[in-house]
C-alpha cells in the first residue's frame, strides 16, 4: 500500500489502538496488497472512550463487554451483577485496553 495512505490511516485512527501496536499495524498495512485498501478504509472501530463510559454507567450489566464483542464475558458480568461490583470496578481500568486489543484483532483478521 501507499505509505502516505497508511500514515494518513494511522493518524486518523491511532486512538483506536495501543501505542505499541501502531508500528506493527503500519508494517502490516504496508505489506498488504492494494486490493484490501477500500476494506481497510471502511472499517469501523469501537471507541475506547465509549466503552469506558458504558463501563462506568452500565458495567454491572456487562454492556461494556457486549459493546466490544466479548459476549461470554458480558453474560458473565450480567449474571453476576458485575461480579458483585468488583469486576465492574476492575473493568474501569482495563476496558479501554481491551477495546483497543479487539480493534487490532479485527484489523489483523481483515489483513
Amino acid at each position: 500500500m501507499n505509505p502516505q495512505n497508511v500514515d494518513a490511516f494511522i493518524l486518523a485512527n491511532n486512538k483506536f489502538f495501543r501505542d505499541y501496536q501502531i508500528s506493527t499495524i503500519r508494517n502490516l498495512l504496508l505489506n498488504t496488497d492494494d486490493s484490501k485498501w477500500p476494506l481497510v478504509q471502511s472499517m469501523q472501530f469501537k471507541d475506547p472512550t465509549i466503552s469506558l463510559i458504558l463501563s462506568i454507567l452500565v458495567g454491572t450489566l456487562g454492556i461494556d463487554r457486549f459493546f466490544i464483542g466479548d459476549i461470554g464475558l458480558g453474560i458473565g458480568k450480567l449474571i453476576t451483577c458485575g461480579g458483585g461490583g468488583i469486576w465492574t470496578v476492575i473493568d474501569w481500568f482495563f476496558i479501554m485496553g481491551a477495546t483497543k486489543d479487539k480493534n487490532q484483532q479485527k484489523l489483523q483478521s481483515l489483513l
